[in-house]
């Protein structure tokens, strides 16, 4: 799963670089402009992306240094 969430994250680098909707002035809803909707769905995602980070990739309180010179074990 780590490198599923390298890869969204290196995706969402990607999707940063938005330079084709600078120009465009289509409005979404009849009020928001296209470039700002997609950057709310830019930092949703990222939001989403950042949860999966610390859900599967952040170290447990038992997989620490600390925890395993405790127990003798080393890396």
């Amino acid at each position: 799963m780590k490198y599923v969430v390298w890869a969204l994250v290196l995706l969402l680098i990607m999707l940063h670089q938005d330079n084709w909707f600078w120009s465009d002035s289509t409005l979404l809803f009849g009020w928001a402009p296209v470039t700002l909707v997609y950057q709310a769905g830019l930092s949703l995602a990222s939001a989403v992306v950042w949860f999966l980070a610390t859900r599967f990739c952040w170290p447990r309180l038992d997989e620490t240094p600390a925890a395993a010179a405790a127990s003798g074990q080393s890396h």
